[in-house]
């Protein structure tokens, strides 16, 4: 288990690597993704910090995987009721221009239960025998991802928002985008591991 382990983190460095030399996303206009966003601050707040826990903050994260996101939604390879007829809305403009603006707003830090954290923080760092590669070969040691990937920042993140994600790639709401790693991962985990995992990644955002 532990060579698979091994092959997933080198696939995320590897992966990391070669996009980081990619130019970044820019082409959003802060200002105009601000008056854009009145509709999103219902769910996800004025500055993009949620309150409600089942749904996502959005501060402070990357413009590419923002971006990919809505076009997920639009094309129905992330599927979600409230979120398909908001998206179909929108142009490519409006999604650059509300990436532009959530991604210089400031994550709140959020409370979170210790221990609980503390065993979700083994298999961030370590992964778990059942062949799930730790998380931070992808998404960092602080959690903040690889805006050039694609990978998203999840430092931070409501913990049930997080297990609810992993639970949506398991039952096929999420189809595999770069590539089918989330979809094998989340699968080999227990509801118990999904649980530490995400009250460690809402932690992380208080480091």
């Amino acid at each position: 288990m532990k060579g698979k382990n091994l092959g997933f983190m080198i696939i995320c460095f590897v992966v990391n690597g070669l996009f980081f030399l990619q130019p970044t996303l820019a082409k959003g206009n802060i200002e105009d993704g601000k008056s854009k966003s009145m509709l999103c601050s219902a769910c996800h707040g004025q500055d993009g910090n949620s309150i409600n826990p089942e749904w996502p903050s959005l501060a402070g994260q990357h413009e590419k995987y923002f971006v990919n996101t809505l076009k997920a939604y639009k094309n129905e390879s992330r599927k979600n009721a409230v979120m398909y007829p908001l998206v179909m809305t929108l142009s490519e403009q409006d999604m650059m221009d509300l990436a532009a603006y959530y991604q210089v707003q400031t994550p709140k830090k959020l409370s979170y239960d210790y221990d609980l954290a503390k065993k979700g923080e083994a298999l961030y760092r370590g992964g778990n025998s059942s062949g799930v590669a730790a998380c931070i070969a992808c998404h960092g040691p602080r959690g903040k991802g690889n805006p050039g990937a694609g990978y998203p920042s999840i430092a931070g993140q409501h913990a049930a928002y997080t297990k609810n994600a992993l639970i949506e790639y398991t039952n096929g709401n999420r189809k595999p985008g770069i590539n089918d790693m989330m979809q094998t991962l989340a699968s080999r985990m227990t509801s118990e591991e999904m649980d530490s995992v995400a009250e460690y990644i809402q932690a992380l955002g208080s480091k």
